[in-house]
């Protein structure tokens, strides 16, 4: 277990991809792409970029299907990733437990 912060999710909009991703069952099927753009105000690109970095932490999954004619892409948290979260947020709270 680090000692530090997680430099991965510390990040701002990595944290709130996986603050909202976190917050959800591990049983759900995770967030649909523009609904988690939604929650961390980032743009398509932006946000791709972070969860491509966040998937090869293997802190993330997305599954890509067609609902229809679109494409819609689901992200979930992994196992990993709900740790190393759950080891950040620690670091955090000790932190201002401190202050």
């Amino acid at each position: 277990m680090s000692d530090g912060p997680d430099d991965l999710i510390h990040q701002p909009v990595r944290l709130r991809i996986m603050a909202a991703l976190t917050a959800l069952d591990p049983s759900e099927d995770g967030l649909d792409f523009t609904r988690l753009k939604s929650l961390t105000g980032a743009t398509d690109g932006n946000l791709g970029a972070h969860l491509d970095q966040l998937a090869r932490a293997g802190y993330v999954e997305a599954t890509k299907a067609f609902v229809g004619r679109r494409p819609r892409t689901t992200v979930k948290a992994t196992v990993e990733g709900r740790r190393a979260f759950a080891r950040h947020v620690a670091f955090l709270k000790a932190i201002i437990a401190e202050a």
